[in-house]
């Protein structure tokens, strides 16, 4: 195997250089998330896990969209380094197609049947009835989060790294601003409570789309693209998108399923459960802000590097970006012992039990964090930036489905161990992935050939 960092200067300054904005941007998204929760959780308990569960549905849309967005992305980098101009703007158009049906997907699913969705949740009818109001407000928010979220990502892999990054820092004094008037009804604005927490975040997201979006359609010159290319002819680059980027969706979004399956185990576990882990996911969330940087950043890289061919480099750099992926797992696990205490009496309503889990909950993620760091910047990083979709969307479901679902279910219900073992067994699939890339990387298997649109329509001629 070869040595977990490579001597060169220019490889860390480039990927640094793209994930720490992503990081930073990622540490205030999750920020805002955090003084969302800590506002509803002063209402009540039960608004505060009301919020949660919905934003559990909310949060399978998100990764849909992430999915459209990385898989796009892995195009965008590589043509990016080939400098073809013309399969970026046909790959943003098929991206955003896609993005805008999603949209309408999942809009129709919320207006149709937001109690059932809610029920998938909790069995809870005072949690069943908050989360309904707060879905209300999501139907708009799924057009203006969607575009957002993937248009950030392809403009990222053009190296248009900041301007995401200083619309989210004005988008935090938004959100938080918005959502303290119209949750406790401050500054001459109605008190709403739960829908006033789903209002304050329509109304940054609509700032937030205003401006990324904006920018991509008007301003960029790095892609060139305009409204008009929106549904412009795309020719057979659809072949291509969908051979390396639709295994991206499919595995992105199997396993948003996945992982609300596991918050389906949380919700029937009890209010208190489901409490926690909100309390929880926060905090992993900040301590791994840095992994989710690199992750989008050895994507990133590695698409650069394969698009000028040079495939040895690219496979020195996977070694180095797994090292890095190592560092910040300890990192992350040492942060999260060393901020628990403070981020669980944050939470002032929460009941002793509550307090309890989410103490147990912690300390076992301190632990899975340092796998699952490693392994999300391999697969959703390098690998996937080789192009290795259709072996990482096998690779991320069988390991969720086959190993931690089943053993998450016999821990909760069956063998009723304490909630450390719960939460460990129900993410044991980021240990066991965390050994499979390095079999991966270490194949030199997972780079794979991507064509141009002139290449496939040279190939039909």
């Amino acid at each position: 195997m070869q040595k977990l960092y490579v001597k060169d200067k220019q490889f860390y300054k480039n990927a640094f250089g793209i994930a720490l904005p992503i990081a930073f941007q990622g540490l205030i998204t999750t920020g805002v998330n955090m003084a969302d929760n800590v506002m509803v959780a002063e209402v009540g308990q039960t608004q505060f896990a009301a919020v949660s569960a919905a934003n559990q549905f909310i949060g399978i849309f998100h990764i849909f969209c992430m999915g459209i967005g990385m898989g796009a992305s892995v195009l965008v980098s590589r043509y990016f380094g080939m400098k073809d101009k013309d399969s970026l703007k046909k790959t943003v158009a098929i991206m955003l197609r896609l993005c805008l049906a999603m949209s309408l997907l999942f809009c129709v699913i919320t207006i149709l049947i937001p109690e059932q969705i809610m029920r998938i949740y909790t069995e809870e009818d005072g949690i069943i009835h908050e989360g309904m109001k707060y879905l209300e407000y999501s139907v708009i928010t799924y057009f203006l989060m969607g575009l957002s979220l993937t248009t950030t990502i392809v403009l990222r892999n053009v190296k248009q790294v900041r301007l995401p990054l200083y619309t989210s820092i004005a988008a935090l004094f938004v959100n938080v601003g918005a959502n303290y008037m119209f949750i406790f009804g401050e500054f001459g604005a109605p008190r709403m409570e739960v829908a006033g927490a789903a209002l304050g975040t329509l109304i940054a997201r609509f700032f937030e789309f205003s401006i990324i979006c904006g920018y991509l359609l008007f301003k960029d010159k790095e892609i060139g693209f305009r409204i008009r290319h929106i549904f412009a002819p795309v020719g057979v680059l659809w072949r291509e998108y969908i051979r390396i980027s639709i295994p991206v969706l499919i595995s992105d979004g199997i396993l948003a399923l996945g992982n609300n399956s596991v918050a389906m185990v949380i919700g029937r576990l009890g209010e208190s459960f489901m409490a926690a882990n909100t309390v929880t996911v926060t905090t992993q969330q900040l301590s791994s802000v840095m992994t989710q940087g690199f992750a989008q950043s050895g994507a990133i890289v590695t698409g650069y590097t394969l698009g000028e061919g040079d495939r040895e480099k690219a496979q020195k750099q996977g070694y180095a970006f797994l090292g890095i992926g190592l560092l910040f797992g300890v990192l992350a696990g040492l942060i999260i012992l060393l901020i628990s205490n403070p981020m669980i009496s944050a939470y002032s309503k929460l009941t002793e039990e509550t307090r309890e889990i989410a103490k147990q909950l912690m300390l076992s993620i301190s632990i899975i964090v340092v796998f699952q760091a490693t392994n999300s910047i391999m697969t959703k990083g390098v690998l996937r930036g080789g192009g290795d979709t259709k072996m990482l969307m096998l690779a991320d479901n069988v390991f969720l489905w086959v190993i931690s679902l089943p053993l998450g279910l016999l821990a909760g219900f069956v063998w009723h161990l304490q909630p450390f073992w719960i939460y460990f067994f129900l993410k044991s699939d980021q240990v066991v992935k965390a050994f499979w890339c390095l079999i991966r990387l270490n194949s030199g298997k997972w780079i794979k050939k991507i064509k141009s649109a002139n290449e496939l329509e040279e190939v039909i001629e």
